[in-house]
């Protein structure tokens, strides 16, 4: 999934929340088929929390609370969806320059 000799971008953080990337010189990797696994749960749990929060919008006597929570786990989640389209769309963007 990485071209050659390029920076990947992980799905995670490093420490004080600085992000964290992995230099391959192949998809094959153990490194780059776990971070491929870790990027497949969020978006998982990304998709989960949509069916969530739609059923509870639909709930017209939602509780504020509850809708306050749901905001905040749907925020997070949007978060690592979009830590996870970022790295992606690097990787497209490099393999299309590639020969």
């Amino acid at each position: 999934m990485t071209p050659q000799n390029e920076l990947r971008l992980l799905p995670w953080s490093g420490p004080d929340g600085k992000p964290c990337y992995l230099s391959t010189d192949g998809s094959g990797g153990y490194m780059s088929r776990l971070a491929d696994n870790i990027e497949a749960v969020p978006l998982g749990m990304a998709a989960d929390l949509v069916e969530q929060v739609s059923a509870v919008l639909r709930n017209r006597d939602a509780d504020p609370e509850n809708l306050r929570r749901m905001l905040t786990k749907l925020t997070g989640a949007l978060q690592d969806v979009l830590r996870v389209a970022t790295s992606r769309g690097h990787l497209l963007a490099v393999s299309e320059h590639q020969p």
